[in-house]
């Protein structure tokens, strides 16, 4: 009886699971289009905010490093207090580019 029932029965297309898997792929692939479009635009806006941040830490890295050549250029000419302080800044790591070298040419 039952090769009789199997026989009725239509066979089942394959088309609907891939119709599905597709549709599913297309959708997640949209999705994912979509998501990173917004992280685009996000990054962006963040940078235009960040932007006369940047401009005034690179104004006070000028100024920072006019200083600190003012002052090795002071301890090359004898001021102790200079020298103290290039030699600590030395023995922190920092270094101080030599007068000479920062003038412009």
């Amino acid at each position: 009886m039952q090769s009789q029932d199997e026989e009725a029965l239509p066979a089942r297309s394959v088309f609907v699971p891939i119709l599905l898997v597709a549709l599913s792929l297309c959708s997640w692939s949209g999705f994912q289009t979509l998501q990173l479009i917004r992280e685009q635009q996000q990054l962006e806006a963040m940078k235009v905010n960040l932007a006369p941040q940047e401009l005034a830490a690179t104004k006070l890295r000028s100024a920072l490093d006019q200083v600190a050549t003012a002052t090795a250029k002071l301890a090359g000419e004898g001021n102790g207090n200079a020298r103290l302080i290039v030699e600590q800044l030395r023995s922190r790591g920092v270094t101080i580019n030599s007068p000479a070298a920062s003038a412009p040419r």
